[in-house]
């Protein structure tokens, strides 16, 4: 039965590489941060926006990522953009990550096969 978890623990970092990601291209908010993350991990991470927003917070504070205040349809809202120096940390993250499910890949097919660990 799939875990109903929304955030485990294995989660740790995956919510700034994916938000990162998201940014390189387009400018977007919270909710729509959210919305993404959903729709294009078919559901398997859903980010609240308790956790999008102090990811968001952190990446602008240290200038991954610049903000500004929009109003659309009589709503205003906070778009965010990755900065060049947002890319050059989601370049490492990135880097970071293949790292990570590489080696955890290699532990997981070995079991598939017998072998010990």
């Amino acid at each position: 039965m799939p875990s109903r978890e929304t955030n485990p623990s294995f989660m740790s970092g995956v919510p700034e590489l994916l938000l990162l990601s998201l940014l390189q291209a387009n400018e977007m908010y919270g909710y729509e941060l959210v919305q993404a993350v959903q729709d294009r991990t078919g559901a398997a991470i859903v980010l609240g926006e308790g956790v999008i927003y102090p990811v968001l917070h952190a990446l602008e504070r240290d200038g991954a990522l610049t903000s500004r205040r929009k109003t659309v349809n009589g709503r205003s809202r906070v778009y965010y953009r990755a900065t060049e120096a947002g890319a050059q940390r989601f370049a490492a993250v990135k880097a970071d990550w293949a790292r990570i499910t590489t080696a955890i890949s290699t532990v997981v097919k070995g079991a598939d096969h017998g072998f010990s660990v």
